[in-house]
């Protein structure tokens, strides 16, 4: 028998479940509070400022290689990089009453609401009353809650199998060469993205350190160089949707195998890049730091405006898709996703983000002193006459 290992200090902080942080279990009631680890919530809010970035650049890949070679670099990395951080702090999930609670409350009903006020805004911003109002085909940025929902409930069943991260490659393979999925619940991308996620759960707190050495932190340097060039000389040659992870190789146009080989490569590509992001993400706090606990504020709130901008025409200005434009739409995604993980907005959504929802949920009363059940609650002790028999179930 094995005994669990201690979830890291910054697992068991307590943080909003839909504040940008539905991947961190907040502690036990009765037990204090723990300091929040500065370096993922600057990992998260980095991640998260990269997602609005490529959202700006997509508009001007079609008229600028250069665009289009940084997209799919930080395609290759931002939402790989941000799914290993939510898969890290899913390592404790045991399906333990309060924490169903938190993953129904932080996660499908910000999903239910989202899902329908994005379908609401397609219909009336792009003049498409058309289109469909369904719980079962996300649209947008909302398949990332679906896919955290199901990747969160399956954490206990990663944890047990012998070969996490092979067995997860293997179905993210199978699904890139399965056209028939269909795009119900965008099962594509929550089988595709799923080894990230996987890959997450196997982490432990000494691999960030590992990777956050200066050693590594100079060898990023040219890593992202040559991420670089290659993104430069395959932007002309190779679809961008290959990173999205939400079609398989056949629907993309190419022959099945494709779809074998380009999962293994872009697993490893996207693990190599992340490696360097969190090398050089601050382990410091920063004037920007507290806004990590947010970021699904950000996340969810600025795809309106991403959205917006191409059914309004915002890109159609030509001094836009100048260099000088495309630095300015830069600074603005970036000014737009910081704004949005304030306070004040916070205040606002916190209501559909983050409901209480005592009213729907029944769980068992503890008291202060009681220690809950799941992986960090502490063994007791063996004494007196019931020692050798715990010794001897320890041998087993």
């Amino acid at each position: 028998m094995t005994r669990a290992l201690p979830p890291h200090t910054y697992e068991r902080a307590k943080a909003p479940a839909a504040g940008g942080s539905p991947e961190a279990p907040g502690p036990p009631p009765g037990k204090p509070e723990k300091p929040r680890d500065s370096f993922f919530d600057n990992t998260k809010l980095l991640a998260i400022v990269l997602v609005a970035c490529g959202h700006a650049w997509q508009p001007l890949t079609s008229s600028s290689r250069t665009a289009e070679a940084l997209y799919m670099v930080v395609y290759a990395f931002h939402m790989p990089a941000f799914i290993i951080v939510s898969g890290y702090f899913s390592r404790s999930f045991d399906a333990r009453p309060d924490r169903l609670v938190r993953l129904v409350t932080g996660v499908v009903v910000p999903y239910v609401v989202f899902e329908v006020a994005y379908s609401l805004f397609k219909r009336y911003a792009d003049d498409d009353p058309t289109h469909a109002i369904t719980l079962l085909d996300p649209w947008y940025l909302t398949w990332f809650l679906v896919a955290l929902f199901v990747w969160r409930l399956t954490a206990p069943l990663w944890r047990i199998v012998r070969w996490p991260v092979p067995l997860a490659l293997a179905i993210a393979s199978l699904a890139a060469i399965s056209p028939d999925i269909g795009d119900d619940l965008d099962l594509q991308r929550v089988l595709q993205f799923l080894p990230f996620f996987v890959f997450g759960l196997s982490l432990r707190p000494e691999h960030f350190k590992l990777v956050r050495r200066r050693s590594v932190r100079i060898a990023a340097v040219p890593v992202f160089a040559v991420a670089l060039v290659v993104a430069y000389w395959a932007a002309p040659r190779m679809s961008s949707a290959w990173f999205y992870h939400r079609d398989s190789a056949q629907e993309l146009g190419a022959p099945w195998w494709t779809g074998l080989v380009m999962t293994m490569a872009l697993f490893a590509c996207s693990i190599v890049l992340s490696a360097c992001f969190f090398a050089w993400t601050p382990g410091r706090r920063l004037w920007v730091t507290a806004l990590g606990a947010s970021t699904l504020y950000g996340y969810l709130l600025h795809g309106f405006l991403a959205k917006g901008s191409r059914f309004w025409g915002w890109y159609d200005v030509d001094w836009v898709r100048t260099p000088l434009g495309m630095i300015a739409v830069t600074f603005i995604a970036v000014a737009i996703i910081l704004v949005l993980c304030t306070t004040p907005f916070q205040r606002i959504f916190r209501p559909v983000m983050e409901p209480k929802m005592a009213w729907a949920f029944r769980l068992p009363a503890r008291g202060p002193r009681q220690a809950a059940p799941g992986p960090e609650a502490p063994r007791a002790k063996a004494s007196g006459a019931d020692a050798p028999r715990e010794r001897e179930v320890v041998r087993r």
